[in-house]
């Protein structure tokens, strides 16, 4: 239910308040989303964790509600981590406007903004997590392939982690090469 009121939260916004920006997006998205959470006869705790991201010519904008932003630079051996605001969109004690990050991407670039259902599914030999640090290896270990190459490499790594393991969470992994 959170998901369906985000997302209608999110297409208001934009459509209805003609926000362009992400942080003042993912702003107007949470004032929506406490509003409707209001309307209900239970008191609603729950939240959700959102990256936003718009890309106009090579400037990248981002905004994040607990999901970061990373870039892999052209020939890159690190991960460049853009970190989320500490806030889901939902109630939270003390609400500060989600900030806007820009930069300023090259050509060859890469940046993936994702959910936490990688990282957090059991697998391996030993039934652990599998991960930020783990993913952050594999997509530096990708960066090479082209962008449908690097999601069935992905896809791939996710399954053989897995093995046997009922998947957790869902799962959700966007990559962009400018």
């Amino acid at each position: 239910m959170v998901s369906v009121v985000c997302n209608n939260g999110l297409n208001r916004s934009v459509r209805e308040y003609g926000l362009t920006e992400p942080g003042d997006i993912l702003s107007k998205t949470r004032e929506i989303v406490i509003s409707e959470f209001e309307k209900s006869e239970e008191e609603v705790k729950d939240g959700m964790d959102v990256a936003l991201c718009s890309l106009e010519g090579r400037t990248l904008k981002y905004a994040g509600a607990h999901n970061p932003l990373w870039i892999i630079r052209k020939g890159a051996e690190e991960v460049e981590e853009i970190k989320a605001h500490k806030q889901p969109i939902g109630k939270y004690a003390e609400p500060t406007p989600y900030p806007t990050h820009t930069m300023e991407l090259n050509e060859g670039d890469s940046f993936y903004i994702f959910s936490d259902g990688y990282a957090d599914q059991f697998g391996g030999q030993k039934g652990k997590k599998f991960k930020t640090a783990n993913f952050k290896k594999l997509l530096l270990s990708i960066q090479n392939e082209s962008i449908e190459k690097q999601r069935e490499l992905i896809d791939a790594a996710f399954e053989d982690w897995k093995g046997s393991i009922e998947q957790l969470d869902d799962i959700c992994v966007i990559g962009v090469r400018v």
